[in-house]
Order: structure tokens, then C-alpha cells, then sequence
């Protein structure tokens, strides 16, 4: 089954002056206001495509991981992972990274990294960011 999902953002203005607001059309979670300002100086009101991808990275990477683990035969109690994407004005989106930390029981560290190694690989948002740096720093608790 082929899943396709969808947002819309409607802006109004040029770049500097304008503002936006992106709305999740198919899961109806609401809008979000978008501007340049947060997205070139930063924002603790408002998101950035940025943070929206990482919130796509996180999301995907521990959707993989934890399939992967599972594949292994050590299912995780759970997984935590943040993705920092980090924009540059004027260059673009320039990496990834991804802090994982995660309850396995039964597995260790060396195992695990190559685990997550793996699922950032095989991560359909990492292969669709293909063009930037991707890290990963991955840890057991």
C-alpha cells in the first residue's frame, strides 16, 4: 500500500518581511507559523523546515532501529533519538545528527552501534537526504 502524505504552507510577502504557516493537512494536527528570521537566527515559537525534517528524522530513524533490533532478536524497551539539522544561511540544510540513546536488553554496545549504523542507513528520510553530512552518536542506557 502506497502511503502519501501531506502539508501545505501558505506565505505571504517576500522573503525577510514575509511569514508563513504550514498546516498538516493529512494528520489535521494544526498550523504553524513560519518565518525567515527563525529560520536564519533561530525561534522558540516558531518552527523552521528544519526542524521539521528532524522531527521526519528522529521519527523514521527510530521506526528503523527499532525494526532492526527487533530483526536481531533484541526488541528494545525503548528509544529515544533527537536529529539536530543544522541550516546555514546562504549554503542550505548542511547535516544531520542523530543522538540515540536506547534500553536493549540482551545487546551490547558494539552490537548496537553497528545496529544503528545500519538503520540510519536503510532510514527512507536518511536516504532522502542523502546530499548532507549524516551523523549518528548511538548509546545504550
Amino acid at each position: 500500500m502506497t502511503v502519501t502524505s501531506e502539508a501545505t504552507n501558505v506565505w505571504k510577502g517576500g522573503l525577510t518581511d514575509g511569514s508563513g504557516q504550514v498546516t498538516f493537512v493529512s494528520s489535521g494536527l494544526g498550523t504553524f507559523d513560519v518565518n525567515w528570521k527563525a529560520r536564519s537566527e533561530g525561534s522558540t515559537s516558531l518552527t523552521t523546515p528544519e526542524e521539521l525534517i528532524a522531527a521526519a528524522h528522529s521519527s523514521c530513524f527510530n521506526m528503523a532501529l527499532s525494526g532492526a533490533l527487533a530483526k536481531n532478536g533484541t526488541p528494545p524497551e525503548s528509544v529515544e533519538t533527537t536529529a539536530s539539522v543544522t541550516f546555514k544561511p546562504g549554503t542550505g540544510i548542511t547535516g544531520s545528527h542523530l543522538n540515540v540513546n536506547a534500553v536493549v536488553p540482551g545487546l551490547g554496545a558494539e552490537d548496537f552501534e553497528r545496529i544503528a549504523q545500519e538503520a540510519k542507513a536503510g532510514c527512507p528520510v536518511s536516504q532522502a537526504l542523502a546530499g548532507i553530512e549524516i551523523t549518528l552518536e548511538a548509546t545504550l542506557a
